[in-house]
């Protein structure tokens, strides 16, 4: 598995206010949702959908750009994906 990559990259607006908090060890954790919208062809129109992302962000970086992710604002981007499964 040595060749396989995981990055991805998402511009879109935040739905809601950004959360951030502290481990037991002090480190900062960040969460905030991602609206990414796309058109899409359905018969003869086209409409507008999106998908929405839980992105978290940590230690020193969110911190420094948590007072600036506001509702609504948009943002661009650039990590890892991974998958919960429940």
């Amino acid at each position: 598995m040595a060749n396989d990559i995981n990055s991805v990259v998402l511009v879109g607006r935040l739905t809601r206010e950004s959360e951030i908090r502290y481990t037991n060890g002090g480190m900062a954790i960040l969460t905030f949702s991602l609206a990414v919208g796309k058109r899409v062809k359905k018969g003869d129109k086209w409409e507008d959908e999106a998908d929405f992302f839980d992105c978290k962000m940590f230690g020193k970086g969110a911190e420094s750009v948590s007072k600036y992710l506001e509702k609504g604002k948009q943002v661009a981007i650039s990590g890892t994906l991974s998958q919960s499964r429940w």
